[in-house]
C-alpha cells in the first residue's frame, strides 16, 4: 500500500517526542507525513516537562549558590525575594523559542502539516482510518499507510477523599503559577516530586514532602538516605512511610490528614498541594477498538517488542507505551518505527543500560542494575560505596554530600549498575553506560585514565576500592 493509493504513508497522533523522530526519519526517507496535535505542538518536554522544569531549577540553584557562597572562604553572597512573575515569564520565552526553532519550524522544513485538531480512529481493523475534529470547526478524514500513537502520559492522582474537590497542582500547573507559594506539600518523592519540592524550597517556600515509602524508592537506600540529609539541610520536611488519607480547603490553605508507617495520624497545612504520584498513558477517545488495537492495565497501548499494535498497520511510541517514560526512549521508538514500518528492519529496543537521572541538587543517577535487582537476578553482588570525601572534585567545589555505589558480579568482578549522587551525577553515569554496555570489570574501570578533578574521577576512585584503601592515595595519584 503507498501513499498514493491511501493518502499519507504516516499519519502521527502527537507532536513530542516520539511523534516528531518517527516523523524525521519517515521524511528523511522520502515518505509522506501528516500529524495531530490536540494541544500545543511539542508535547510534555518542551511545554510542560523537561525543558520548562529544568530551567526554573538552573534558576534555583544559582539563588542557592548565591545563598551559600559563604562556604568559599572569603566569599560573600546574599540573594534578595525571587521576582516570581518575571522568573516564570522567562520561562515561558524560552519554551516559546525552543517549540519554534526545535518542532514548528522543523516540521516545516521537512515537508509536512501538523493539524490542530483531535484524533479519533475510525473504519475496521482491516481498514483504519483518522477522523479529525479541527479547532475552529470542521473535520478531516485521514487515510494512511501506517498509523503512529504518540500521545504520552499526564498526571495521574490517586484516590484521596477530598482531593478532587480542595483541587491541586501538578506537575504541569505548577510551571504556570503566577504568585510563589508561601507554603508548598508535595505528595510523591519520585523524580517530579522531589525535583519540584527542591526548586520551590529554593525559590523561598516552605515544602513538606509526604513519601509513600522512602525518597526516591527506585534507587539504592543508601541514596535514599543522603538526598534525605540533603533536604534536611535546605530546610525541606520529609515523611516517609506515610499517606494522605484526606483533603480538604480551610481560609485558602490546603488542610491534609496523613497516617504515618507507626499508625499515628497527622495533620499538614499548605498553600498549595502538589501531588507528582506519577503519570498514566494518554489514550482515552482515540477509539481504539474499533481498529483492533488493545490496552492495558493503565491503559497503554499494547504492543510487541517491535512497537507494532496488534492492528499491522498501527505503532505506538513513547508514554503511551507504558515503557520508560524518557524523552530519550520516546525518541528511540519514534526512529524504530520509522525503519520497521518502512523498511522492515524488525528492530527492537534494548533497555539493559538505560541510564535515568534526577535533576536535584546533588543529581540523582544510574544505569544497569541496583543491588536488589542484581541478587533477584541470580547474582552473587559485590558492592561498593564511595562517599565524596574522597572524591577531589567535591573537596575544591566544598560541597561532598553525596556518594557513588559500584554494583559488581562477585565471580566475575563485572560491572553490573552504577548510581550516582553528586553534581553533574548524569555526566558520570553516561560513562557507566559506556563501561556496562562493553561488560567491562571494576578492575578494569580501575586501570583506565581518567581525567583528574572532575567528578567522573570518582567512578574510578569506586572502582579502585574493591582492591584499595583510597583513604590512604595521594589525591593527584592513582
Amino acid at each position: 500500500m503507498n501513499a498514493a493509493d491511501n493518502g499519507y504513508d504516516l499519519a502521527v497522533i502527537g507532536s513530542g517526542g516520539g511523534a516528531f523522530a518517527a516523523a524525521i526519519a519517515a521524511r528523511r526517507k522520502g515518505r509522506s507525513v501528516v500529524m495531530v496535535e490536540r494541544g500545543t505542538t511539542g508535547g510534555t518536554c518542551v511545554n510542560t516537562g523537561c525543558v520548562p522544569s529544568k530551567a526554573l531549577l538552573a534558576a534555583a540553584e544559582a539563588r542557592r549558590s548565591a545563598l551559600e557562597g559563604q562556604r568559599f572562604p572569603g566569599i560573600r553572597t546574599e540573594a534578595g525575594p525571587v521576582a516570581f512573575d518575571a522568573l516564570i515569564d522567562g520561562k515561558d520565552k524560552l519554551v516559546q523559542e525552543m517549540r519554534a526553532e526545535k518542532y514548528t519550524d522543523l516540521a516545516a522544513e521537512y515537508g509536512w502539516d501538523i493539524l490542530e485538531g483531535t484524533a479519533r480512529f475510525t473504519g475496521s481493523p482491516d481498514s483504519p482510518a483518522l477522523d479529525v475534529a479541527l479547532v475552529g470547526g470542521g473535520s478531516r478524514r485521514i487515510e494512511a499507510a501506517h498509523y503512529l500513537i504518540a500521545t504520552g502520559s499526564a498526571p495521574w492522582a490517586p484516590p484521596v477523599d477530598g482531593l478532587e474537590e480542595a483541587g491541586y497542582l501538578t506537575s504541569t500547573t505548577a510551571m504556570d503559577l503566577d504568585v510563589l507559594p508561601k507554603s508548598l506539600l508535595v505528595l510523591g518523592a519520585g523524580y517530579v516530586g522531589l525535583e519540584q519540592a527542591q526548586l520551590f524550597a529554593r525559590l523561598g517556600a516552605k515544602v513538606t514532602v509526604v513519601a509513600r515509602s522512602r525518597l526516591t524508592s527506585g534507587e539504592e537506600p543508601e541514596i535514599s538516605a543522603a538526598l534525605q540529609d540533603v533536604f534536611a539541610d535546605e530546610g525541606i520536611t520529609v515523611h516517609t512511610h506515610t499517606r494522605l488519607t484526606a483533603v480538604r480547603r480551610d481560609s485558602g490553605e490546603v488542610v491534609a490528614t496523613a497516617r504515618t508507617g507507626d499508625g499515628r495520624e497527622v495533620q499538614l497545612r499548605a498553600d498549595e498541594l502538589l501531588v507528582a504520584t506519577g503519570r498514566r498513558p494518554v489514550t482515552d477517545g482515540l477509539g481504539l477498538d474499533a481498529v483492533g488495537v488493545g490496552t492495558g492495565e493503565r491503559g497503554e497501548v499494547v504492543v510487541d517488542g517491535h512497537l507494532r499494535t496488534a492492528n499491522p498497520r498501527i505503532w505506538a511510541a513513547g508514554d503511551v507505551t507504558g515503557h520508560p517514560q524518557f524523552v530519550y526512549v520516546a525518541s528511540a521508538h519514534g526512529a524504530l518505527i520509522a525503519d520497521n514500518a518502512f523498511d522492515g528492519a524488525g528492530r527492537t529496543v534494548d533497555y539493559r543500560h538505560l541510564p535515568r537521572v534526577t535533576f536535584t541538587s546533588p543529581a540523582i543517577a544510574s544505569a544497569g542494575l541496583t543491588d536488589a535487582e542484581a541478587v533477584a537476578q541470580g547474582y552473587t553482588c559485590d558492592c561498593r560505596v564511595l562517599p565524596l570525601e574522597y572524591v577531589p572534585r567535591a573537596l575544591v567545589n566544598r560541597d561532598t554530600r553525596g556518594l557513588i555505589k559500584l554494583v559488581a558480579d562477585a565471580s566475575t568482578g563485572r560491572l553490573l549498575g552504577a548510581h550516582v549522587l553528586a553534581d553533574g551525577a548524569g555526566d558520570v553515569v553516561a560513562t557507566a553506560v559506556y563501561a556496562l554496555a562493553n561488560q567491562m570489570t571494576v578492575q578494569q574501570m580501575a586501570d583506565l585514565w581518567c581525567p583528574y578533578l572532575t567528578m567522573a574521577e570518582g567512578l574510578k576512585l569506586a572502582a579502585q576500592t574493591y582492591t584499595r584503601d583510597v583513604t590512604k592515595l595521594s589525591c593527584c595519584a592513582s
